[in-house]
């Protein structure tokens, strides 16, 4: 009978310290995303951006995105090397679209391969994995969003080098480019209440990136994504393609 309860005391303690263990893992492999990734705020209705964060670059193929439209988002998986958006996800999918009576036939959607960039919104470290949310660009005046799982083998976390590079052969965040206004040497109060009131600043579609430099001054922040940048001002984002503006926002 003594032998019994020691082995019920002895598997218990193995399963306390294994929780431990695995509760430290996640917490560490939460640490690790936060200081690689940063999040990006939509706006309440989803369809722009409030606050930029890490931009992101597409490793591999077959990232599926649906339209902000949907209620949820799809939930692609990464295993084995590949990525994948199977029958059984999109039946789930289907699942949660069903209370807002969604289909999925009837949502749009779009497949991401190798190169393309988007944002990244939030990071979940869960007991079965590490599930990431994105955000696109509008496409044709249709913005994207979807879930990526990298799930853990048995359930169990593994150490966080192993997570995040797992992590880095699908996405890499590209360093985050800013630029602040070199701050000049303070003027007196009399001095700065003697100056005239400034004229408006205005940005006119088709500007080049230096003429708006050149009146807005250097932004506090870019993102680069490739043939389009954003330059993000206290109260004014400036959006470029190919060289030249296409919006402000």
């Amino acid at each position: 009978m003594r032998r019994v309860i020691y082995l019920a005391v002895v598997f218990a303690l193995a399963g306390v310290a294994a929780a431990v263990h695995a509760q430290d893992s996640r917490s560490e492999i939460q640490k690790r995303l936060a200081a690689e990734f940063k999040r990006t705020k939509m706006t309440a209705d989803r369809s722009d951006i409030a606050t930029a964060g890490s931009v992101l670059d597409l490793h591999k193929d077959g990232l599926v995105m649906a339209s902000t439209e949907a209620v949820a988002p799809p939930t692609n998986t990464y295993k084995n090397g590949a990525i994948s958006f199977g029958f059984g996800a999109n039946m789930a999918w289907g699942i949660a679209l069903s209370p807002a009576n969604q289909q999925t036939t009837a949502i749009a959607q779009r497949k991401f391969v190798t190169g393309e960039k988007f944002w990244v919104t939030d990071y979940m470290v869960k007991p079965d994995g590490v599930v990431f949310q994105f955000y696109s660009d509008p496409y044709n005046d249709v913005r994207y969003y979807c879930q990526l799982k990298f799930p853990f083998a048995k359930n169990v976390a593994p150490p966080a080098d192993e997570v995040m590079k797992t992590i880095e052969e699908v996405i890499t965040a590209e360093p985050d480019t800013q630029e602040a206004t070199p701050a000049d040497n303070a003027a007196p109060a009399q001095q700065a209440a003697a100056q005239p009131a400034a004229a408006p600043k205005t940005i006119a579609l088709g500007q080049t990136t230096d003429q708006v430099v050149g009146i807005l001054g250097q932004p506090q922040k870019i993102v680069n994504l490739g043939a389009k940048q954003m330059y993000f001002y206290p109260d004014m984002k400036v959006i470029f393609t190919n060289g030249k503006v296409t919006d402000v926002q």
